[in-house]
């Protein structure tokens, strides 16, 4: 269960790194060459990847594939859901609910075999 914490953990703090790359350059730098944009998200998304490759081959020794793809898309979902609403003032929206139960829908699907 450690080494699923360890995963999850690094994937969430990976996560954010990852949506501000992104989306964060919307909002602060919308009015700088789409170059610039892109070239900061790519700094950015290097601290996600020196986060991500750990957390999946730490996660790797005990989930397999599909459910560190499914893990990690529930991730996203929490991080970004949040992140939009908060740091970009997007109107929350009940369709995030409903793409959630999906996700959970997925997650049992992915998981049942080590619970059933």
């Amino acid at each position: 269960m450690r080494t699923v914490l360890t995963s999850v953990m690094l994937l969430m703090c990976s996560n954010l790194f990852m949506t501000f790359a992104w989306y964060a350059h919307l909002k602060e730098l919308n009015n700088k060459p789409w170059l610039l944009a892109a070239l900061a998200s790519w700094g950015i998304a290097l601290l996600e990847y020196l986060l991500q490759v750990p957390a999946n081959r730490i996660g790797y020794t005990v989930l397999n594939v599909g459910q560190l793809k499914i893990l990690q898309e529930v991730i996203t979902l929490a991080v970004f859901v949040p992140f939009s609403v908060v740091y970009l003032k997007e109107p929350i929206k009940l369709d995030y609910l409903w793409a959630g139960l999906c996700m959970l829908g997925a997650v049992f699907f992915m998981f049942r075999s080590r619970f059933f």
